[in-house]
This record gives C-alpha cells, structure tokens and sequence, in this order.
C-alpha cells in the first residue's frame, strides 16, 4: 500500500520520495537550497571548525604527540629485537626469534625470508612474538605514564558543606536554617 498524507510513515522510517517532492534525504536540508549548494555550506562549516580547533593549539599537541610516539615506537622495537630477544633465544638455544616461521606450502626452504620471496605461504611466529613483546612493552610505559599523571594531578578542594541534618528529626536543611520546616524545631 503505498503511502500518503492521510497514511503516515511508520515510526523511523523517512517518507518516501513523492511526499518530499522527488528529493532523496540529502538534497534540501536548507530550504531553498540544492544539494551542491548544501555541501558548500557543509565545506565551509567544516573548514570554520577545522580552523578554529588548529587555532587554539590542539593541532600542534597533536602533532607533537604523533612524532612523538612514532619515535618512541621506534625505540622499543629496537630494544626489543636487539636487546631482549636475542638474550632470550640464547637460553633456548640460539633461536633467531625473527627467522621463526611455519612453512605452508610443503617444501623447504633454508629460512624466512627465502620462503618469502618465493612467494611460499608462511607464518612468521616469530615476528609475532617480537611484536607482541613490543606491545606489552608499550602498554606498560602508557601505563606508567597515565599514572603518575593521575598521581600529580590535583584534586580539587572539597567544597563546604551547604545542608546539616535536623538533630530531631534527621531532615536535610539548610545550614543557616534556624527552624527545621520538617519538625518545627528551633535549632
């Protein structure tokens, strides 16, 4: 049954295209106004918000906080393929933990990245584990990190106290109350 003035939609559900006068949802948001010139106001009003967010410095922390974190991510694959992993796959025999992998295809290859380049189906394990060590390692100092900034951040003063409770009746009032509006008692 198609739809009318005199049947409304159901609940949720737009009207359909001959009760908005052959406009689909995104065209005539402003009144008077096409599509295009919708999506030009749209432009401007995000370029507006987009100006006055890298105004106020939020961009440049932005930016600080990537370059910094990619340094930082950096630094810890570093110490953990160079430093804790080769220390590791000492004392389980030598092991290269970067050249562990699982071949799929069913013929040999003398290492990973042979395997790889003749395009053979791998799982390098190994790399995964070095990965995972790095992201632990990562969460830990974003850890530490959010707690000491918990820690130093100060807290905010108590403030006064603004009710007492009736001595009588027990009733919530006011502190510069002198009667109590639940029992009637002087105070």
């Amino acid at each position: 049954m198609p739809y009318s003035a005199a049947a409304p939609c159901p609940p949720g559900m737009p009207p359909p295209a001959e009760l908005r006068g052959g406009r689909s949802d995104w065209q005539g948001v402003e009144a008077g106004t096409d599509g295009l010139g919708n999506l030009m106001v749209e432009v401007g009003r995000v370029l507006r918000e987009f100006r006055e967010f890298a105004v106020k410095g939020s961009m440049l922390d932005l930016a600080i906080g990537f370059i910094m974190g990619a340094a930082f991510g950096s630094v810890v694959n570093s110490l953990v393929n160079d430093i804790i992993m080769p220390p590791i796959g000492a004392l389980l025999g030598k092991v290269d933990f970067g050249s562990l992998f699982l071949n799929l295809s069913g013929q040999a290859y003398p290492g990973l990245k042979a395997a790889r380049e003749a395009g053979a189906p791998v799982i390098a394990y190994g790399a995964f584990l070095s990965a995972v060590v790095s992201f632990l390692i990562v969460a830990l100092v974003a850890f530490q990190v959010v707690k000491v900034a918990n820690r130093l951040r100060r807290e905010a003063p108590a403030a006064p106290p603004t009710t007492k409770d009736c001595p009588y009746c027990g009733t919530s009032i006011p502190i510069v109350a002198t009667r109590c509006p639940h029992c009637t008692s002087q105070l």
